[in-house]
Protein backbone atom coordinates (compact mmCIF):
# COMPACT_ATOMS: atom_id res chain seq x y z
CA UNK A 1 0.00 0.00 0.00
CA UNK A 2 1.24 3.40 -0.87
CA UNK A 3 1.96 6.07 2.02
CA UNK A 4 0.64 9.20 2.52
CA UNK A 5 3.46 11.94 1.78
CA UNK A 6 3.19 13.36 5.47
CA UNK A 7 3.69 9.73 6.62
CA UNK A 8 6.69 9.53 4.16
CA UNK A 9 7.93 12.85 5.31
CA UNK A 10 8.32 11.63 8.82
CA UNK A 11 9.58 8.61 8.97
CA UNK A 12 12.50 9.45 5.78
CA UNK A 13 13.42 12.17 7.96
CA UNK A 14 14.15 9.77 11.08
CA UNK A 15 15.42 7.07 9.07
CA UNK A 16 17.87 9.93 7.73
CA UNK A 17 18.64 11.30 11.03
CA UNK A 18 19.89 7.74 12.40
CA UNK A 19 22.10 6.96 9.33
CA UNK A 20 24.46 10.10 9.07
CA UNK A 21 27.13 9.76 6.10
CA UNK A 22 25.52 7.03 4.79
CA UNK A 23 24.43 6.70 1.41
CA UNK A 24 20.98 5.76 0.88
CA UNK A 25 19.95 4.86 -2.82
CA UNK A 26 16.68 6.76 -4.31
CA UNK A 27 15.08 3.02 -4.84
CA UNK A 28 15.53 2.04 -1.46
CA UNK A 29 12.76 4.45 -0.52
CA UNK A 30 11.18 4.24 -3.54
CA UNK A 31 10.69 0.37 -2.06
CA UNK A 32 9.83 1.35 1.03
CA UNK A 33 6.95 3.36 0.76
CA UNK A 34 5.82 2.28 -2.71
CA UNK A 35 6.00 5.58 -4.49
CA UNK A 36 7.48 7.25 -8.01
CA UNK A 37 11.33 8.28 -7.76
CA UNK A 38 10.08 11.40 -9.00
CA UNK A 39 8.04 11.84 -5.62
CA UNK A 40 10.69 10.37 -3.21
CA UNK A 41 12.98 13.23 -5.26
CA UNK A 42 9.84 15.88 -4.21
CA UNK A 43 10.04 14.87 -0.79
CA UNK A 44 13.90 14.68 -0.32
CA UNK A 45 14.06 18.27 -1.60
CA UNK A 46 11.76 19.41 1.24
CA UNK A 47 13.47 17.49 3.76
CA UNK A 48 17.18 19.23 2.34
CA UNK A 49 15.57 22.53 2.24
CA UNK A 50 13.99 22.31 5.99
CA UNK A 51 17.26 20.43 7.09
CA UNK A 52 19.46 23.00 5.68
CA UNK A 53 17.07 26.12 7.03
CA UNK A 54 16.64 24.94 10.43
CA UNK A 55 20.53 24.48 10.66
CA UNK A 56 20.05 20.59 11.22
CA UNK A 57 22.76 19.42 8.29
CA UNK A 58 23.52 19.22 4.66
CA UNK A 59 21.23 16.48 2.39
CA UNK A 60 23.79 15.65 -0.24
CA UNK A 61 22.47 14.47 -3.30
CA UNK A 62 24.93 11.81 -5.36
CA UNK A 63 23.84 11.59 -8.98
CA UNK A 64 24.25 8.47 -11.53
CA UNK A 65 22.93 4.79 -11.40
CA UNK A 66 25.08 4.43 -7.60
CA UNK A 67 23.62 7.33 -6.53
CA UNK A 68 21.41 8.67 -4.07
CA UNK A 69 21.04 10.84 -0.84
CA UNK A 70 23.55 11.48 2.32
CA UNK A 71 22.65 13.15 5.42
CA UNK A 72 25.68 15.04 6.94
CA UNK A 73 25.13 16.99 10.41
CA UNK A 74 25.97 20.35 11.24
CA UNK A 75 25.06 23.25 13.32
CA UNK A 76 24.31 27.02 12.88
CA UNK A 77 26.98 29.44 14.04
CA UNK A 78 24.21 31.55 16.73
CA UNK A 79 23.71 27.51 18.27
CA UNK A 80 27.05 26.53 18.51
CA UNK A 81 27.95 30.27 19.90
CA UNK A 82 25.37 29.85 22.29
CA UNK A 83 26.00 26.71 23.74
CA UNK A 84 29.49 27.48 24.07
CA UNK A 85 29.01 30.55 26.04
CA UNK A 86 26.38 28.31 28.17
CA UNK A 87 28.62 26.26 29.48
CA UNK A 88 31.39 28.74 29.71
CA UNK A 89 29.05 30.32 32.49
CA UNK A 90 28.42 27.03 34.01
CA UNK A 91 32.04 25.46 34.29
CA UNK A 92 33.07 28.99 36.03
CA UNK A 93 30.95 28.14 39.08
CA UNK A 94 33.47 28.40 42.16
CA UNK A 95 32.23 24.71 43.24
CA UNK A 96 33.95 22.90 40.19
CA UNK A 97 37.19 23.38 40.77
CA UNK A 98 39.03 20.15 41.94
CA UNK A 99 42.40 19.66 43.68
CA UNK A 100 45.29 20.16 40.79
CA UNK A 101 43.67 22.59 38.71
CA UNK A 102 41.21 20.12 37.24
CA UNK A 103 37.28 20.92 36.62
CA UNK A 104 34.64 18.76 37.84
CA UNK A 105 32.59 18.01 34.36
CA UNK A 106 30.92 14.61 34.97
CA UNK A 107 27.25 16.14 35.88
CA UNK A 108 27.47 18.27 32.40
CA UNK A 109 28.83 15.50 30.26
CA UNK A 110 25.90 13.30 31.88
CA UNK A 111 23.18 14.99 30.44
CA UNK A 112 21.97 13.99 27.09
CA UNK A 113 21.59 17.69 25.71
CA UNK A 114 24.87 18.58 26.34
CA UNK A 115 26.41 15.66 24.57
CA UNK A 116 23.88 15.90 21.73
CA UNK A 117 25.81 18.78 21.36
CA UNK A 118 29.18 18.17 21.82
CA UNK A 119 28.85 15.52 19.48
CA UNK A 120 27.31 17.66 16.75
CA UNK A 121 30.12 20.37 17.17
CA UNK A 122 32.70 18.36 16.99
CA UNK A 123 31.74 15.72 13.98
CA UNK A 124 30.30 19.47 11.97
CA UNK A 125 34.59 20.27 11.81
CA UNK A 126 35.25 16.90 10.21
CA UNK A 127 31.85 16.61 7.33
CA UNK A 128 34.22 15.98 4.85
CA UNK A 129 37.17 14.26 6.16
CA UNK A 130 37.90 10.77 6.23
CA UNK A 131 37.47 9.52 10.11
CA UNK A 132 36.91 5.73 10.40
CA UNK A 133 36.90 5.57 14.25
CA UNK A 134 36.81 7.66 17.00
CA UNK A 135 39.47 7.42 20.17
CA UNK A 136 39.07 8.35 23.71
CA UNK A 137 40.88 7.41 26.81
CA UNK A 138 38.87 5.59 30.20
CA UNK A 139 36.80 6.93 31.50
CA UNK A 140 35.72 10.35 31.19
CA UNK A 141 36.03 10.74 27.21
CA UNK A 142 33.88 7.75 26.53
CA UNK A 143 30.55 9.58 26.18
CA UNK A 144 31.72 12.11 24.51
CA UNK A 145 33.61 9.51 21.75
CA UNK A 146 29.87 7.61 21.74
CA UNK A 147 28.17 10.82 20.60
CA UNK A 148 30.97 12.00 18.24
CA UNK A 149 30.82 8.49 16.60
CA UNK A 150 27.27 8.82 16.04
CA UNK A 151 26.96 11.37 14.22
CA UNK A 152 30.45 10.84 12.35
CA UNK A 153 28.44 6.99 11.84
CA UNK A 154 31.96 5.26 12.74
CA UNK A 155 33.04 3.10 15.36
CA UNK A 156 34.70 4.27 18.77
CA UNK A 157 37.42 2.77 20.84
CA UNK A 158 38.47 2.97 24.05
CA UNK A 159 41.79 3.07 25.39
CA UNK A 160 42.50 1.93 28.91
CA UNK A 161 45.36 2.51 31.30
CA UNK A 162 45.07 -0.99 33.25
CA UNK A 163 44.52 -4.38 31.35
CA UNK A 164 41.02 -6.11 31.31
CA UNK A 165 40.55 -9.57 30.48
CA UNK A 166 37.33 -9.04 28.38
CA UNK A 167 40.14 -7.09 25.99
CA UNK A 168 42.23 -9.99 25.25
CA UNK A 169 45.39 -9.57 23.66
CA UNK A 170 46.34 -5.89 23.75
CA UNK A 171 48.40 -2.92 22.55
CA UNK A 172 50.68 -0.78 25.19
CA UNK A 173 52.26 2.53 24.97
CA UNK A 174 54.33 4.03 27.92
CA UNK A 175 53.54 8.01 27.81
CA UNK A 176 55.05 11.00 29.57
CA UNK A 177 52.17 12.68 31.80
CA UNK A 178 52.11 16.51 30.45
CA UNK A 179 50.97 17.14 34.22
CA UNK A 180 52.86 15.53 36.36
CA UNK A 181 56.16 14.23 33.95
CA UNK A 182 55.74 10.58 35.11
CA UNK A 183 55.54 7.66 32.87
CA UNK A 184 52.54 6.13 32.28
CA UNK A 185 50.94 3.14 30.63
CA UNK A 186 47.83 2.83 28.28
CA UNK A 187 46.86 -0.24 25.68
CA UNK A 188 43.93 -1.13 23.23
CA UNK A 189 42.72 -4.28 22.45
CA UNK A 190 44.59 -5.52 19.44
CA UNK A 191 40.66 -6.34 17.68
CA UNK A 192 40.14 -2.58 18.49
CA UNK A 193 41.35 -0.87 15.67
CA UNK A 194 41.98 -2.14 12.08
CA UNK A 195 45.32 -0.98 10.02
CA UNK A 196 44.99 2.13 8.32
CA UNK A 197 42.25 3.41 10.15
CA UNK A 198 42.02 7.28 10.50
CA UNK A 199 41.03 8.22 13.53
CA UNK A 200 39.90 11.01 15.84
CA UNK A 201 41.12 11.46 19.17
CA UNK A 202 38.47 12.99 21.32
CA UNK A 203 38.75 13.41 25.34
CA UNK A 204 37.05 15.44 28.35
CA UNK A 205 39.75 17.42 29.24
CA UNK A 206 43.60 18.47 27.95
CA UNK A 207 46.59 19.83 30.71
CA UNK A 208 49.76 19.14 29.17
CA UNK A 209 48.43 17.16 26.56
CA UNK A 210 50.66 13.92 27.61
CA UNK A 211 47.14 11.53 27.55
CA UNK A 212 46.66 12.56 24.01
CA UNK A 213 50.15 12.62 22.80
CA UNK A 214 50.03 9.09 24.41
CA UNK A 215 47.17 7.89 22.49
CA UNK A 216 48.96 9.78 18.90
CA UNK A 217 51.24 6.87 19.92
CA UNK A 218 49.24 4.16 20.26
CA UNK A 219 47.33 4.66 16.89
CA UNK A 220 50.96 4.70 15.12
CA UNK A 221 51.29 1.28 16.70
CA UNK A 222 48.31 0.03 14.87
CA UNK A 223 49.52 1.57 11.90
CA UNK A 224 47.14 4.11 11.51
CA UNK A 225 46.38 8.20 11.13
CA UNK A 226 45.77 10.54 13.51
CA UNK A 227 43.41 12.72 11.69
CA UNK A 228 42.55 15.95 14.40
CA UNK A 229 42.13 15.92 18.19
CA UNK A 230 39.59 17.55 19.79
CA UNK A 231 38.48 17.70 23.73
CA UNK A 232 35.51 19.25 25.14
CA UNK A 233 37.68 21.92 27.24
CA UNK A 234 41.40 22.82 28.09
CA UNK A 235 43.22 24.66 31.12
CA UNK A 236 45.63 27.06 30.46
CA UNK A 237 48.96 25.39 30.52
CA UNK A 238 52.59 26.27 31.59
CA UNK A 239 55.62 25.00 29.96
CA UNK A 240 55.03 22.78 26.46
CA UNK A 241 52.25 21.33 25.48
CA UNK A 242 53.19 18.18 24.14
CA UNK A 243 50.40 18.66 21.12
CA UNK A 244 50.06 21.96 19.30
CA UNK A 245 47.47 21.01 16.39
CA UNK A 246 43.74 20.39 18.14
CA UNK A 247 40.49 22.15 18.62
CA UNK A 248 39.07 22.95 22.27
CA UNK A 249 35.22 23.92 22.50
CA UNK A 250 36.38 25.70 25.97
CA UNK A 251 39.29 26.90 27.80
CA UNK A 252 39.90 27.12 31.63
CA UNK A 253 41.94 30.37 31.32
CA UNK A 254 42.41 31.70 35.51
CA UNK A 255 42.47 29.22 38.44
CA UNK A 256 43.09 30.41 42.08
CA UNK A 257 43.30 27.13 44.24
CA UNK A 258 43.66 28.89 47.09
CA UNK A 259 40.35 31.03 46.49
CA UNK A 260 38.87 28.09 44.90
CA UNK A 261 37.84 30.55 42.04
CA UNK A 262 38.49 30.03 37.69
CA UNK A 263 37.89 32.13 34.93
CA UNK A 264 36.50 29.81 31.54
CA UNK A 265 36.43 31.09 28.25
CA UNK A 266 36.09 30.14 24.91
CA UNK A 267 38.49 27.40 22.94
CA UNK A 268 39.85 27.68 20.03
CA UNK A 269 36.42 25.78 17.89
CA UNK A 270 35.06 29.45 16.49
CA UNK A 271 38.06 30.63 15.31
CA UNK A 272 39.46 27.06 13.47
CA UNK A 273 35.37 26.01 12.30
CA UNK A 274 34.56 29.92 11.22
CA UNK A 275 34.23 28.45 7.34
CA UNK A 276 32.50 25.62 8.45
CA UNK A 277 29.71 26.94 10.64
CA UNK A 278 26.02 26.80 8.80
Amino acid sequence: MKVRRSDRLIDMTRYLLERPHTLIPLTFFSNRYESAKSSISEDLSIVKRTFFNRGTGILETVPGAAGGVRYMPMIKQDEAEAFIAEMAQRLSENDRLLPGGYVYLSDLLGRPEVLRQVGRLIANQYVGKEVTAVMTVATKGIPIAQSVAMYLNVPFVIVRRDSKITEGSTVSVNYVSGSSARIEKMELSKRSLPENSKVLIVDDFMKGGGTVNGMKSLIEEFDSEMVGISVFAESDFEGNRMVDDYTSILKVDKVDIENKTLSVSYGNYLTKNADRLA
